[in-house]
């Protein structure tokens, strides 16, 4: 019986560079490589972590910004047998020490000018050697440089038999609900996430796909594993602004691109937005919160007709909206993507029909291995099917409607229990948004000595809104229905905290409300 080849999902960059070598295959900023380039590259970065003496398994963690040495320092890493650990500069620095740590790496790859992040707390990362962190772009103290890490070692093609079950990557939640957890994907999965991403964005080897989201979430390693899988053209933005998004767009003929709503929103309310070409756009993927309605009718008629939605979890479930279904089934996030099977629970764990909400639960292809050395954080995500199979708990509350498309409603953490009743803070964020002074809105649960709970909605006027707080309120309750009414509203001056993709930390605006509550 023959058998197949182990998965790498590095292995597609070895493949382009044999058949379409002189192609190029990324650029970020004024650099630009080929295939052929990259992919010596890539086999030079495994060849001097084997000298230094990675063994298949070994972790090796990575802060960056977007640039095409994080790209060959993943691949390469993935290449040796190793498993990367891409890390958030938007964590503090013991954070990134105690990732780090809970990920056991051996390796530390580091890139101008996030050094400033890992330096106060350097001495805790005794157990990686100065010969294992490489400072990219840098030279100080404690650091090898990157190119005398590289220099010496071969550009020779690198075998590691790795299997589809081996670990890959560990992607760190962005702690919206709790502390972070290391979610792992094994090769297998990540394959499968590369072929769903390529099939359901519509990605062919003609595409040119632009990044502008950071490297360490798993929404850009969708778009990035879709792009390489097909040998499209990967266009990188060291840094997101309106300004660099309108210039790449007209230089390089992008034709699909991720961007999150927040990036979308300040795209379209750029001043300069009517004097830039953005024709070639052919796919615009949204993801990381839910699109507000207006900004999505906005998006259809001021940037193109194709609009996908992306719904999804780091742990490797998801849904997509595609164009043709955008106008007539515009509140939905669609139907589950390439290989994924999505259902509905209730609070007994039992299986809901097309209608009924209750929490969302899935299974894929790309699911996660599991969380690292998190038994008990795998333990109370786990639903099981009438076949033994695992499904996982998504922790967000949603239905179905008759069509088979999926509505979300609100996450199960973030939802209301007012007198007994359940409210979700995103019916009333929907109409919060339709009042002409506010810019954005966030609804939280604030303790109520009578209902338990009760709504408060935290809104970002406009710079020239002239309602105040109470007439926003008796506006909106007008519109809601008795037991959704706001108790207050509260105007904030600053940005709501975010993740990297923009999705409002509603932990965080909660807990000073509830920090004397037993």
């Amino acid at each position: 019986m023959l058998e197949r080849a182990g998965l790498n999902i590095a292995g597609s960059v070895g493949t382009h560079a044999k058949y379409r070598g002189s192609r190029i295959a990324f650029k970020c900023g004024d650099r630009q490589v080929t295939w052929g380039e990259f992919d010596a590259r890539v086999n030079q970065v495994a060849n001097a972590l084997i000298k230094a003496g990675l063994k298949k398994g070994d972790k090796a963690a990575l802060l960056s910004l977007n640039c095409i040495e994080a790209l060959e320092i993943m691949c390469g890493v993935l290449r040796a047998g190793g498993v990367i650990v891409p890390l958030s500069p938007l964590l503090t620095s013991e954070q990134l020490a105690f990732l780090t740590q809970d990920a056991g790496a051996s390796f530390f790859f580091c890139t101008f000018p996030l050094q400033g992040l890992v330096q106060p707390v350097l001495d805790q990362l005794n157990d990686i050697p100065q010969e294992r962190r490489m400072a990219v772009f840098f030279d100080e103290d404690g650091w090898t440089p990157y190119e005398d890490f590289l220099s010496g070692a071969s550009v020779s093609s690198v075998f590691v038999d790795t299997q589809d079950h081996d670990e890959a990557v560990i992607i760190y939640s962005s702690g919206t609900t709790g502390l972070p957890k290391g979610i792992v994907h094994t090769h297998f999965s990540r394959t499968m996430l590369g072929t769903a991403g390529g099939l359901e964005f519509r990605i062919h080897s003609g595409s040119t796909m632009l990044i502008n989201t950071p490297l360490f979430t798993n929404a850009t390693w969708v778009m990035l594993l879709g792009s390489m899988g097909v040998g499209a053209l990967v266009v990188l933005l060291p840094a997101f602004s309106p300004e660099a998004f309108f210039q790449a767009v007209e230089r390089e003929k992008i034709t699909h691109t991720f961007l999150v709503p927040t990036q979308y929103h300040v795209i379209l309310d750029h001043p300069d937005f009517d004097q830039h070409d953005l024709s070639s756009l052919q796919i615009m993927v949204s993801m990381g919160s839910a699109l507000p309605l207006p900004v999505k009718k906005q998006i259809l008629q001021r940037m193109g007709k194709g609009l996908i939605e992306l719904y999804g979890l780091t742990e490797g479930v998801g849904t997509t909206l595609k164009p043709e279904e955008i106008e007539e089934k515009t509140g939905s996030v669609g139907t589950p993507i390439s290989g994924t099977e999505i259902r509905i629970i209730d609070h007994e764990d039992k299986e809901l029909p097309f209608g009924e909400i209750g929490e969302i639960i899935g299974i894929s292809s790309g699911l996660m291995k599991g969380y690292h050395n998190r038994p008990d954080a795998n333990a109370e995500i786990i639903w099981k099917d009438e076949f033994g199979r695992s499904f996982i708990k998504t922790g967000d509350i949603g239905r179905f409607d008759e069509d088979g498309f999926l509505y979300i409603l609100d996450r199960k953490k973030d939802m209301i229990v007012s007198g007994g009743i359940n409210v979700f803070a995103s019916d009333i964020e929907e109409v919060l948004i339709q009042h002409p002074d506010v810019n954005e809105a966030a609804v939280v649960a604030i303790p109520h000595e009578k209902w338990g709970e009760t709504p408060l909605a935290l809104v970002i006027p406009y710079p020239d809104a002239e309602a105040r707080e109470d007439e926003i309120m008796g506006w909106v309750n007008q519109r809601l229905a008795k037991y959704q009414r706001l108790a207050r509203v509260e105007f904030r001056q600053e940005d709501f905290p975010r993740n990297a993709l923009g999705k409002v930390l509603k932990r965080q605006l909660r807990e000073p409300y509830w920090k004397d509550q037993a």
